[in-house]
């Protein structure tokens, strides 16, 4: 994924404050995988305003997502995949 500057994006600050949080717990592949829950809770945002901010980055281009599925075919977490590393 090419590297963006989130700063010079056209982006609400909900979506600007996500992707920090998001970047914050990237592992080395620039991969992390919170729970929409987790990042409500940790940023005192509502569930549906982490939705609209994910929605924002990833309209943006600057993240990827793809679903986790458990060993019993059942949903996990999102995968986060971003450009900052």
């Amino acid at each position: 994924m090419e590297k963006h500057n989130i700063y010079q994006k056209e982006l609400p600050h909900r979506a600007v404050t996500v992707y920090v949080y998001l970047a914050d717990r990237t592992n080395r592949q620039g991969e992390c995988w919170p729970a929409i829950s987790t990042i409500a809770r940790d940023l005192k945002l509502s569930p549906s305003t982490v939705r609209r901010a994910l929605r924002d980055l990833r309209k943006a281009g600057v993240i990827e997502s793809e679903q986790r599925y458990r060993d019993n075919g059942g949903k996990s977490s999102l995968l986060y995949k971003l450009d900052a590393q």
